[in-house]
């Protein structure tokens, strides 16, 4: 018989080696906006000990407790004894799922995730008739809603819509730009928003790869790496996601160097996450599995200022500008990955950079739940990010993951701040061109 959750990931002996220092209660972003100490690091482990125990149902109170945490992992990076809060929550909400159920639009959400076709034809449908509820924000790069609508509030700013997916847009194969005998050869992972909102970040890898002479392999047939479900507790439909993209992966990865994701969300789901979720769940083999495709999975800018003379190529040729780059450190980068040095090196050739008060406070994202049912939080979280944004006063602020760009473009709309957000790799492929 497999293994429940709650025996491989024990929240008794979670709860019992929490010793309730405090040191994450600054660091927690819930706890920031919301000092309630059921919502901090220590109070979740408290009460999942307790849920664990029989102390505690699983009720609507509890439900909103366990929905009210970011998954940021800052509580993790300062817990003198490596407690994975962050995993045990995203346990507990699993459980969440079973006993209330999942909201009709989060299934429609993840059904969509699963199948590319569907999704293809729904976000060309949403392209077509956007500018009916949307008014287009070229600047702010986004669409902001004309009127209130279910879970969007009037003038809440969205990712736009692409006539056309990045996938359906680029051939599955693109030749190195000049013949040699072996040319390393990359695939690109683009995560879904990249794929269907965000139009630059795509374009701009492609033109980064060109110019470092690499071949380039786009996988058609790759499905979303699974993050939404898995921060929201549908188990189901992470296991299919899954699966079948680490059996698609299986078949083209031995012929590739790297596969580049320019995602920090997706980039930590592939690499760590989907390890985590098969010894979670008690499948030793999906966990090799995924172990093993890891080894070749990159964040975009990490690998390239690695493996690549990317660097040199841009002090060499590209252009210089005076406009002035902040750059965000997104939780799943720095804290999960480890990185944060490298997007920074490949930006500082051509941009003058300008570091925020706090670059690694975390954006306010939190994943689906925060940005519908619970967004007045994200809101809360996002007015100090967007306040040290402005205070830089840089023309840009960068960050490698669609996520942020999302949430942070949301805060400086509501601050009415005048930068602009922009992946790293958009603008190193700018200053390529010259």
């Amino acid at each position: 018989m497999p293994k429940s959750v709650e025996e491989i990931f024990d929240f008794s002996q979670t709860s019992d080696a929490c010793i309730k220092c405090g040191k994450c209660i600054p660091v927690c972003t819930i706890h920031q906006i919301n000092p309630d100490e059921t919502t901090s690091p220590r109070g979740f482990i408290d009460l999942l000990g307790a849920y664990k125990r029989g102390d505690l149902a699983l009720d609507s109170t509890t439900k909103s407790i366990f929905e009210s945490c970011f998954l940021c992992t800052n509580c993790v990076d300062v817990c003198p004894n490596s407690l994975p809060t962050d995993m045990v929550i995203e346990a507990v909400r699993a459980d969440i799922a079973k006993e209330f159920g999942m909201p009709l639009f989060k299934r429609v959400a993840f059904y969509l995730l699963e199948h590319r076709k569907v999704m293809d034809i729904v976000m060309k449908f949403g392209f077509m008739f956007k500018t009916c509820a949307f008014s287009i924000e070229e600047a702010k790069g986004g669409l902001k809603a004309r009127f209130a609508m279910p879970m969007v509030k009037k003038g809440r700013l969205i990712p736009s819509m692409m006539k056309r997916s990045f996938l359906n847009r680029y051939p599955e194969h693109i030749p190195a730009t000049t013949p040699q005998a072996k040319p390393m050869r990359v695939a690109i992972f683009i995560g879904c928003l990249g794929n269907y909102n965000y139009a630059g970040i795509g374009e701009s890898l492609v033109e980064i790869l060109k110019a470092l002479n690499i071949e380039i392999f786009i996988p058609k047939d790759q499905l979303c790496c699974g993050a939404p479900a898995y921060f929201t507790g549908a188990v189901d439909s992470v296991e299919r996601m899954t699966k079948a993209n680490i059996a698609y992966f299986e078949s083209f990865m031995d012929s590739c160097d790297a596969m580049l994701i320019p995602e920090a969300t997706c980039s930590a789901m592939v690499k760590h996450d989907w390890e985590i979720f098969f010894r979670n769940h008690d499948m030793p083999e999906w966990e090799a599995r995924a172990k093993a495709v890891a080894q070749k999975i990159h964040m975009a800018t990490a690998w390239l200022d690695e493996h690549t003379q990317l660097q040199s190529l841009l002090k060499e040729r590209g252009a210089s500008f005076d406009t002035a780059v902040t750059y965000h450190d997104p939780c799943h980068a720095k804290k999960v990955q480890g990185i944060s040095q490298q997007p920074r090196n490949l930006l500082a050739p051509n941009y003058p950079l300008i570091e925020m008060s706090d670059p690694d406070r975390c954006c306010g994202f939190g994943g689906v739940t925060m940005q519908t049912e619970k967004f007045h939080f994200a809101e809360a979280a996002g007015k100090p990010k967007a306040a040290m944004i402005e205070q830089t006063q840089a023309h840009y602020v960068s960050a490698e993951c669609s996520a942020c760009r999302m949430q942070i473009s949301q805060s400086l709309n509501e601050a009415n701040a005048k930068t602009i957000f922009k992946n790293p790799l958009e603008l190193i492929a700018k200053a390529l061109k010259g």
